[in-house]
């Protein structure tokens, strides 16, 4: 076991770490400012912002020898008896004299920056800078240009950490940005004719520290400071990114990568950031409806509730289809609540929509094909339930003739899915419940339409690609009139008081083999659950 001092702290280091000076220290509580350094990136060393001292102590005496000059931390292994101090004289000095170089050519735009009050340049400035600037302010034209369809680079406040460019060769491997010109006159651009357009694009904007990349779908709609921030789960492929959703008063503006090194590391791609449009989407259903011969009529949930589950009691044989855009919580409650009507009620998993196939990029990140959250804990949840795991084109094939009375349908899908044909097929049902977030064909022919929630306005857990189990909670309420589908749940099953989804997944835990490893708390990267494979 290594020991490293940082500050007069010793600090362990188990003997297959790798650990550089600005990592030990943030083992000792001692945060060391950077601009270029990043843990999923190559390091340069290049803007001398970590600089601090750095010795060594003799293991036989005790003796600490000292380097007669200021190192970069990010760029000093930390090994058995190094020793960095992070807090003298000559490293604070040095800090203010790399600010105030940095502040000397940077536009001091701050009131019209979407970074402002994220910003690092203006954190460093007031905890590292100097207190009076010496330099005369000169006014500013703030230079801006596209370097693709979702960022703007605005070149006057670029500090060159490069960040951006060495995200865009080792990650994506696309390359597009570069450094031009030389000294004082270094740009960031991009090489003519290929623009900024990969599929992970916009983490250069979460990358850069300052607010020289702008994300121009965020740009200008909102101060940082004005919304609220939530841990969430992409809800876009099953990779189940690690995200922060930032909303003001339930509207979201961003979603950004949240660090899991089990998952996604520190990114997440174009095609999650943007994936929350439909959130907001004007055709979104708000009202549910329960079908009165010909006309639809809008009712309340008090009085709906009660007359929904009367008439499953009295339709016969039940069917319910559980989409994977369900929480694993939600999916249980609802199979067990069918289930508890009619014990023979058939559970089928909700259609998996597969688009292209996986991309995998540098370090292992890796953006699915299969465009939803919780296919492993749904599938899971229903071979537990049921002795057949029947698929959504077997049920349509074989309902006909199965002689149902009613059937549930949970959608809650951002895009269609499915057509008139399906619809078709379930026609012979009597009873069709429908619980989705758009119109739809089977929206249309059903006896209940019921309008669901989306993905930040669930509590729950999802089980992603490599069954691994996270929790989350919501982060926006739904819109007026609409019940998330745990809530509407829990009441249809009588259970007592508010949805309490870390109740329910105890439950399933103690219940079903395959989520054992959840009745200890989740923590926030997750909990594995490969107790069993799944098909």
């Amino acid at each position: 076991m290594a020991i490293v001092i940082v500050d007069g702290q010793e600090i362990e280091i188990g003997d297959g770490e790798r650990l550089n000076g600005i990592q030990a220290a943030q083992r000792a509580g001692i945060e060391i400012p950077h601009y270029c350094w990043h843990p999923g990136l190559t390091v340069v060393a290049s803007c001398r912002m970590c600089l601090v001292e750095t010795g060594r102590r003799d293991p036989a005496s005790g003796a600490i020898s000292m380097m007669p000059k200021l190192v970069p931390a990010c760029q000093t292994p930390a090994r058995d008896g190094t020793v960095f101090v992070t807090n003298s004289q000559q490293v604070t000095d040095a800090r203010a004299m790399v600010e105030e170089d940095l502040l000397i050519r940077h536009p001091i735009d701050c009131p019209i920056c979407d970074k402002a009050g994220e910003c690092h340049l203006q954190d460093y400035h007031f905890q590292h800078g100097r207190e009076q600037r010496r330099a005369d302010i000169k006014p500013f034209t703030s230079r801006r240009r596209p370097l693709g369809d979702s960022v703007t680079l605005f070149v006057d406040r670029c500090v060159m950490c490069s960040r951006c460019v060495r995200f865009c060769r080792e990650i994506p491997g696309t390359s597009e940005l570069m450094v031009t010109n030389r000294g004082a006159h270094e740009e960031i651009d991009v090489f003519p004719g290929f623009p900024l357009a990969n599929k992970m694009a916009g983490n250069v904007v979460d990358l850069c520290p300052v607010g020289a990349l702008g994300d121009r779908d965020f740009l200008y709609s909102q101060r940082v400071w004005f919304m609220q921030n939530h841990d969430q789960i992409c809800a876009g492929c099953s990779t189940g990114c690690s995200i922060h959703v930032d909303e003001n008063q339930d509207r979201i503006y961003r979603l950004r990568p949240r660090p899991n090194p089990h998952v996604n590391q520190w990114w997440m791609c174009d095609e999650g950031r943007y994936g929350w449009k439909h959130a907001h989407d004007e055709r979104r259903q708000t009202a549910p409806r329960r079908r009165d011969g010909e006309q639809l009529r809008v009712e309340e949930w008090g009085e709906l509730i009660p007359q929904l589950d009367a008439d499953l009691r009295a339709a016969g044989r039940l069917a319910a289809v559980l989409s994977p855009h369900l929480t694993v919580e939600e999916a249980w409650l609802l199979a067990s609540y069918i289930r508890a009507i009619d014990p023979q009620a058939w559970l089928v998993p909700g259609p998996v929509p597969v688009v292209g196939q996986d991309e995998t990029f540098g370090g292992g990140f890796t953006i699915h094909a299969e465009k939803c959250p919780n296919r492993r804990g749904v599938q899971a949840v229903v071979s537990a339930l049921s002795d057949e795991l029947i698929t959504w084109e077997q049920f349509l094939e074989r309902a006909a003739g199965e002689g149902f009375g009613a059937v549930w349908i949970s959608g809650g899908y951002p895009a269609a899915w499915h057509g008139e044909s399906e619809a078709e097929q379930l026609a012979a049902i009597p009873l069709r419940i429908v619980q989705d977030i758009f119109p739809s064909p089977l929206w249309e022919q059903a006896g209940y339409q019921l309008p669901g929630a989306v993905f930040a306005e669930r509590e729950g857990s999802y089980v992603n690609f490599d069954d691994r189990l996270q929790s989350f909670r919501w982060a926006i309420r739904p819109p007026a009139g609409v019940q998330t589908e745990g809530r509407l749940f829990w009441r249809l099953a009588g259970r007592r008081g508010m949805y309490q989804a870390d109740e329910v997944l105890l439950e399933v835990a103690r219940r079903v083999a395959y989520f054992a490893a959840a009745v200890q708390p989740v923590p926030e990267v997750g909990v594995d659950l490969k107790v069993l494979s799944l098909a």
